[in-house]
């Protein structure tokens, strides 16, 4: 393990106490001081400005989520409260399975979690995970703590700092607490297994002559368990002028397998308007391509060594029981916070945060993914049937054969994920010079990770143990490698007959991939403002004065990944590839301004008439220099009603991980190869432009899973995002119990940083010819895009596309009191997505992805629904319960291939034609026993709604899963949840 790091990893609880108390005794020192007593009027701040004034309000739309509203949602991963909000789209969570961080991200306008900025308490919270992406990981985010949540959509980098393109989130954490407050949160699952689509019949037919790969699953009374305890204790000092707050946290969930929903009882592949059980070429007992892989395929008959030939239809291997529909996690977390008034002018301010998050991700077994292997008739392990087969008619023959077998023995490949993180925080705020108010502070934030990768299998290893000859002194099958002495501990794998592997074969082909790694932002600040009407600077029709803030911010980024020989060199059979190590730091520093100008308050036809203005200068390590802006108005003709609008030029610079990530394969999902197949869709010519021959057009065999080779990786030389965002809305409260909104947003951005999608690639050089394109094409010698390492599509980082989006929100709130009978409050957030047009290449032409899912469209989150909303109706009654229903709702969505625009429309299936609309109804109640104890429960998706069905094909790793998109819709069935509170 880097020394770096290596104190990380150790006893992580004793460092988290130390720092904790150490963050804590600076104020305590102080505790003899003075009360002053002040009469000020209080001045805040608020999400998306940095300028305090009291009644401050924003002319960027910010939604608002307060503790009470989380009680209400039964969830305790923020990554799933945040996903019910209209704006916000599903990214990394708890329910990826294949390609999992261990990590939970947020992703606003569907721009990509990236492009959201994250902020505790205002201040930027750390990347969450060395591997997958730059985004901050809200597993370090303890529900339980949260005071409210805003959430602001627009750019706000003029504010922020980089990443604030598609908007900003800010967790504010209760850091006021006074007496002692625990709460039991027990959460499971409840599932009728009643799928519409008849797939438990189609998995029932597989099972009858299958049994061993396919079953289907009864019906679910409790399964996915998560336990949540937490501990508050807080309590103020010093008379008053301090107050320090403690949380302690425990998080246990229980993992849930495909297996145990019937719509994902097997992997569906499309056929017609149907689905079929289908699944992956690399199966058990194995497919063996002849003829270096262009020849026929066989597989193994009986015990004795009998072979016979592979068919598709019955012999795919299902590869989806294995795999987690919810991971299993276990999750430790310490939050301490400190302030102590020094002086009435100077706030001493601390903050610490510990959080140890382990989950374990599980996919279908590992084996030998199309390894080429040359097989001499010496062999003692072949049976006469094998010989015949590969003609090898003597010991000295040879026969290269492509060896495409699961390892079902050693089981489900397990990606062990920890992600630890630290972070803290120490300040001083205050006023100065009689009207100016200051902060000073600085973060730390770091991100401690580990991962052991299990049950994969070495590549290396595997052709040495299937190098097997006679051992001229015994007879026995021994290792070539055995004889020779270049590997003693080679044990021969016998795959030549169905229950030939042993233990000790297992043993030596398996091996642990293991990787490490940190990520780290540190930021050092200070920002000083002033209400300037204190000075008397102010409009002539105003009453409020000017409002300025001027701040400087110098953030260093850091990360680093190690890895293991097994990682490094690609020796692990199920990676797709190698992984490499990276390491990298970018530092930038920031000078940025801020002015709030009202024009004019409370005179005719102006309630208020102001301007606002933001500007960020950055300069950054890696030479790049950028320059962030915005403008904001609010006019408020009358009291009742407010137009507001905005506009922000934000950036986002290249993140360390799109920078310095080594060129590696990976693998991507489409729904076929044109150029596969006894007739392929694509003519022989087109197919030629890709690299296909004729000898081999016609005979080119297609990736059963629907996944093929690409390398993918960073770019030193990456410029900076540049984004426009403009926003107009209207703002009504005719009366105190009622308000409405309306807001348009649009979001423009150029330059962006990502990777041409490999199937964007492929058809840009069958319809052009291009070389542009062509020339990152590479098929292997038996002209496919998957078996062999060799064939792959370039597909790294640059800047290249332009997204433009734009849409509606609409925001209504109404509350009314019914005398002794209480009170009746309604909520609806709703979102309307216009637009999503994205440009992958200068001059290729546009699309719009607007109401969308598939594999280009879809290549950030798979699901681009046009409508979402969320209504809530809550009856506070008069006997202390509260008593709310939820309709969550999400438009339909159609395959990409059905548009009409030629850069999507292609041939598709029919059962993939489209993901219906889906309608959730939640319920839950708050029961205030007395002043100390509480209890809530609820249900949500009430009716046990199944989640839409598309073929694993459609649904591609990481954001799809078991047939489905479980980190947008509602997967495992109703979901019903517990919670007591005790408060003393």
């Amino acid at each position: 393990m880097n020394p770096r790091f290596r104190s990380f990893a150790k006893k992580p609880c004793v460092l988290a106490t130390e720092i904790a108390i150490a963050l804590m005794a600076a104020p305590l020192a102080f505790a003899q001081q003075p009360t002053q007593a002040s009469t000020k009027v209080e001045k805040i701040e608020v999400t998306g400005s940095r300028i305090q004034a009291p009644e401050l309000e924003g002319a960027s739309p910010v939604a608002v989520i307060r503790a009470e509203d989380i009680k209400l949602e039964g969830v305790r991963n923020v990554e799933s409260l945040l996903n019910n909000l209209p704006q916000v789209m599903a990214e990394y969570g708890s329910s990826d399975s294949n390609g999992a961080t261990g990590t939970a991200t947020v992703n606003l306008r569907n721009l990509g979690s990236t492009r959201t900025l994250v902020l505790v308490n205002g201040r930027r919270l750390p990347p969450g995970s060395p591997i997958g992406s730059w985004a901050a990981d809200l597993n370090q985010i303890p529900a339980a703590l949260i005071r409210r949540i805003d959430v602001l959509t627009g750019g706000a980098s003029a504010v922020y700092g980089s990443d604030a393109v598609a908007g900003v989130v800010n967790f504010i954490m209760q850091d006021n607490f006074e007496g002692v407050q625990g709460e039991v949160n027990y959460s499971f699952y409840n599932h009728q297994q009643n799928n519409p689509k008849g797939i438990a019949d189609l998995v029932q037919g597989r099972a009858n002559t299958n049994p061993a790969q396919f079953k289907v699953p009864g019906d679910i009374k409790t399964d996915g368990e998560v336990i949540d305890v937490n501990l508050i204790l807080g309590g103020n000092f010093a008379n008053g002028k301090g107050n320090a707050t403690v949380f302690f946290g425990y998080t246990d969930t229980k993992a849930v397998l495909q297996s145990e929903r019937d719509f994902s009882a097997c992997s569906l592949n499309p056929s017609g308007s149907n689905f079929v059980c289908g699944g992956s070429g690399t199966s058990y007992p194995g497919q063996f391509l002849l003829n270096g892989g262009t020849g026929p395929a066989r597989t193994v008959a009986n015990a004795q060594g009998g072979v016979r030939p592979f068919v598709a239809a019955t012999d795919q291997y299902n590869f989806g029981p294995l795999n987690y529909y919810q991971r299993p996690s276990q999750r430790y977390s310490f939050d301490a916070s400190a302030h102590y008034d020094v002086t009435p002018s100077a706030r001493i301010y601390s903050e610490f945060a510990f959080h140890d998050n382990h989950t374990v991700a599980q996919i279908a077994p590992s084996g030998l993914f199309g390894v080429l292997v040359s097989v001499t008739g010496a062999n003692p392990l072949l049976s006469a049937d094998w010989r015949s087969a590969m003609g090898l008619t003597s010991a000295t023959s040879t026969h290269d054969v492509v060896i495409l077998r699961r390892n079902t023995e050693g089981g489900g490949r397990q990606a062990d994920l920890r992600n630890t993180s630290y972070r803290g925080v120490l300040g001083i705020k205050g006023d100065v010079a009689q009207y100016w108010n200051y902060d000073v502070y600085g973060t730390l934030g770091r991100v401690v990770y580990q991962q052991v990768y299990r049950n994969e299998f070495s590549i290396s290893r595997s052709q040495r143990a299937l190098d097997v000859v006679a051992d001229p002194a015994t007879g026995a099958a021994v290792c070539r490698s055995v004889l020779d002495g270049s590997d003693p501990n080679c044990r021969p794998y016998n795959l030549w007959t169905l229950g030939g592997v042993t233990q000790d074969a297992l043993n030596y082909v398996q091996i642990p991939g293991m990787q490490t790694g940190f990520t780290s932002t540190a930021v050092m600040g200070a920002t000083i403002g002033a209400d300037l009407g204190d000075y008397g600077i102010k409009m002539p029709g105003a009453r409020s004065g000017v409002g300025v803030s001027f701040g400087f911010e110098r953030r260093v980024d850091e990360l680093v990944r190690e890895v293991d020989t097994a990682f490094s060199t690609g020796d692990l059979a199920g990676q797709g590839g190698s992984t490499g190590g990276v390491a990298g730091q970018v530092a930038v520093k920031d000078y940025f301004m801020e002015a709030r100008l009202p024009i004019l308050e409370r005179v005719d036809f102006a309630h208020l008439l102001s301007v606002s203005g933001s500007y960020r200068r950055s300069d950054y390590s890696t030479n790049q220099k950028t320059d962030s802006y915005g403008l904001g108005i609010e006019w408020a003709p009358v009291k009742e009603a407010r137009l507001r609008g905005s506009y922000q030029q934000a950036v986002r610079a290249a993140n360390v991980f799109e920078l310095f990530t080594p060129q590696t394969p990976g693998l991507y999902n489409n729904d076929a190869d044109p150029c596969a197949g006894a007739t392929p869709t694509a003519t022989l010519a087109q197919c030629a432009r890709t690299g296909v021959t004729a000898a081999q057009y016609g005979r080119i065999l297609d990736s059963f899973a629907g996944q093929y080779n690409a390398l993918f990786g960073g770019n030193p030389n990456l410029k900076p995002e540049e984004s426009k965002s403009y926003t107009a809305g209207i703002v009504f409260e005719p009366m105190p119990n009622l308000s409405a909104s309306v807001d348009y947003y649009q979001i423009k951005v150029e330059d962006v940083i990502g990777n041409v999608p490999p199937p964007t690639i492929l058809d840009q050089c069958l319809q052009t010819g291009s070389a542009a394109f062509c020339s990152l094409i590479t098929r292997d010698s038996a002209g496919t895009l998957w078996l062999l390492p060799q064939a792959q599509i370039v597909a790294t980082n640059i800047n290249i596309a332009k997204w433009k989006t734009s849409g509606v929100d609409i925001g209504v709130n109404w509350t009314h009191k019914f005398g002794d009978m209480g009170s009746l409050n309604l909520n609806f957030l709703g979102t309307y997505l216009k637009e999503f047009k994205q440009e992958q290449l200068p001059g290729l032409g546009e699309y719009d992805c607007a109401g969308l899912f598939g594999t280009t469209c879809g290549v950030t989150l798979g699901v681009l629904p046009d409508w979402k909303h969320k209504f809530r109706a809550t009856w506070a009654m008069p006997w202390n319960v509260d008593a709310a229903i939820t309709w969550r709702y999400i438009s339909e969505v159609k395959n990409e291939a059905s548009s009409s625009n030629p850069l999507l429309s292609a041939a598709y299936p029919e059962v993939d034609k489209q993901i219906d609309e889906r309608s959730y109804f939640d319920i839950a109640a708050t029961w205030r026993i007395n002043k100390n104890y509480t209890f809530t429960g609820g249900i949500n998706n009430v009716f046990d709604k199944d989640p839409p069905i598309v073929s694993s094909i459609a649904a591609g790793a990481p954001f799809g899963n078991g047939n489905t998109y479980p980190n947008v819709y509602d997967t495992l069935g109703r979901k019903i949840f517990l919670t007591f509170t005790a408060k003393f």
